[in-house]
């Protein structure tokens, strides 16, 4: 089924992704290494911390969090057949993916992690679970992770003050401006390439099989998901980095 999609041609698909993010994500790098800061210094002195990247797409942030620290062991869960396999594809060994749907029926125990939680992140993915889901899917990563373990959510998340709201949003566009993002391919472009592209024939129509769309967005704000994570068990939750409206929320377990 992918018998020509080589390693070299995964990275250079994952490059292109990782460019159109940034069209809707500003500052995504700077997101992906304040991740990796949280997750350094709550895993600090430990031998193997066990982490999970959630909606993880074609391991953008699981490659570079296993940059920052070959140690960790990271498990990147998505359910995408095609981005699944050009993470696997690009990151070797260095990341175990699984096609699991987060939010499903047993989907923590289909991980098999073996043990506790270290940290759980995620980036502009949890968004498209309904509330009544994202609640227990909260729930269900507290309990998996340790005690002082952390949930990493970032995402775009507006206030429920709307004066507020619009000035966040207002910032971030005008950032975005400013470094030109604009100009990069967008997402109708990218998937467009990769339905014509040979390499992901076969992958394209496991996409289609699965009847994949894009998801949706809860519209939750900053506060409510706050409010979700300290009703899930979270013994701290809020935001450790932000521009505009585009957030690093944080629970400790």
């Amino acid at each position: 089924m992918t018998g020509q999609l080589t390693p070299a041609a995964a990275t250079e698909w994952i490059r292109r992704w990782d460019l159109q993010q940034e069209r809707y994500a500003v500052d995504r790098e700077e997101r992906f290494t304040v991740i990796a800061d949280v997750v350094e210094h709550v895993t600090a002195g430990q031998r193997r911390p066990l982490v999970a990247d959630l909606g993880c797409g074609p391991g953008s942030l699981a490659a570079r969090l296993a940059a920052r620290n070959p140690a960790w062991e990271i498990v990147a869960v998505d359910t995408d057949p095609l981005l699944l396999e050009l993470g696997r594809r690009h990151c070797g060994t260095a990341v175990r993916f699984a096609d699991v749907a987060i939010g499903s029926p047993g989907w923590i125990e289909t991980l098999e992690l073996g043990g506790p939680l270290d940290a759980a992140v995620s980036t502009t993915a949890l968004h498209y679970l309904p509330q009544p889901a994202l609640s227990e899917v909260y729930e269900r990563l507290y309990a998996a992770l340790r005690p002082g373990g952390v949930l990493v959510n970032a995402d775009h998340f507006d206030h429920e003050a709307p004066r507020l709201a619009a000035l966040a949003q207002h910032a971030g566009r005008r950032r975005a401006d400013r470094l030109g993002v604009a100009a990069h391919e967008d997402w109708q472009s990218w998937w467009a390439a990769a339905l014509a592209a040979p390499e992901l024939t076969g992958l394209m129509a496991e996409r289609r099989r699965r009847r994949l769309d894009s998801g949706g967005d809860n519209g939750l704000s900053l506060e409510c998901h706050t409010d979700l994570l300290r009703k899930a068990g979270f013994a701290e939750a809020g935001p450790v980095w932000q521009y505009g409206h585009s957030y690093v929320l944080v629970g400790v377990a």
